[in-house]
């Protein structure tokens, strides 16, 4: 995968691949948003809140092993080299420190939790996975739309990728699966970006993770992937692709949908109808659409603002005057 596309967009998936050292030091101002849907969104309702739904402006510096993401009420910095996370809450003025061993255990926790909670949304998933395991085949396909902007003073096109996750021997709309679509606003290789990304690589390696985000949480990213593994196979295959791109985006938004089978459509119509008025009484009750062939599982969106090769010691430090909540 060429470097300019790594640091396309913070939610860029990364594989567990070995990284060069980093060499330089990045400073950057950016609005990202996140909006899960579904049962997922239910689920995620602790995390986050109004501010990360309606999106958020905040800075971003990476120096060295160090990595600080500022806003008006959150911030994080992580540190490789330690192997913590310090979150801090900006209005308080307090923070927390939570080791790396302590995020997998969290990771693993969400991860089953999810999986279970999608088995009960989902019957017929607890049937699927007692079933010989099925093989899957990856699709990857990227456009240029011609389409032109600017953005963070930058000329850029866009480019649309699409990663398809279906059963091997079938079509998407036969078998179901995961469709990813990367809408990308490419500038020109902003060499300095690639140390956002690079450190990105390390972080979600050390994790034990393998592909992961910066727009949402580790915990997140594992209720993500219990839910739909095929996530995790998307994000890995847009990564390996990454060399049919040039260029560093500068604008991404990323949608991951989810697509039934034939057999899961017509299963999940027949429990929505649910025989008769009583059926379609409850259904009314409970708020609930005609099930769709295909969903949105959830949706980011990513824009640098601006882009500043300094960093200075206190973009990257707990600031005097907080204190640590235990």
């Amino acid at each position: 995968m060429n470097r300019a596309l790594r640091s396309l967009v913070i939610l860029v998936p990364v594989v567990a691949l070995a990284a060069p050292p980093l060499l330089a030091d990045v400073k950057t101002h950016d609005r990202t948003s996140v909006k899960f849907e579904g049962f997922l969104g239910r689920m995620m309702g602790m995390f986050g809140g109004k501010a990360a739904k309606e999106g958020l402006e905040g800075t971003v510096a990476v120096k060295g092993s160090r990595k600080a993401s500022f806003n008006d009420s959150t911030g994080r910095i992580v540190d490789l080299s330690e192997e913590k996370v310090y979150e801090l809450d900006m209005k308080k003025k307090t923070y927390t420190v939570t080791t790396f061993d302590e995020l997998r255990r969290r990771m693993r926790e969400q991860e089953e939790k999810a999986a279970k909670e999608n088995q009960k949304e989902q019957p017929s998933q607890r049937e699927e996975q007692q079933k010989p395991q099925k093989e899957f085949e990856v699709d990857f396909d990227v456009k240029d739309t011609g389409q032109k902007k600017q953005v963070a003073g930058y000329d850029t096109h866009e480019v649309i990728a699409t990663v398809t996750v279906r059963e091997k021997g079938k079509t998407l709309e036969d078998g179901g699966g995961i469709v990813m679509t990367n809408d990308m606003w490419m500038g020109p290789v902003i060499p300095q970006l690639k140390e956002l990304s690079e450190f990105e690589m390390r972080y979600w390696k050390q994790l034990q993770q393998g592909v992961g985000t910066e727009t949402i949480s580790p915990e997140q990213m594992a209720m993500v992937i219990g839910s739909f593994p095929g996530i995790k196979s998307a994000m890995a295959r847009f990564a390996q692709e990454g060399d049919k791109l040039q260029g560093t985006a500068l604008d991404t938004t990323t949608t991951f949908e989810s697509v039934k089978s034939k057999e899961q459509l017509a299963e999940s119509q027949q429990q929505s109808s649910g025989g008769g008025i009583s059926g379609m009484l409850a259904k009314k009750m409970m708020k609930r659409d005609e099930p769709k062939a295909r969903s949105t599982v959830f949706t980011t969106h990513h824009e640098y603002l601006s882009i500043d090769k300094a960093v200075d010691a206190n973009d990257l430090a707990i600031p005097s005057d907080f204190k640590e909540k235990k």
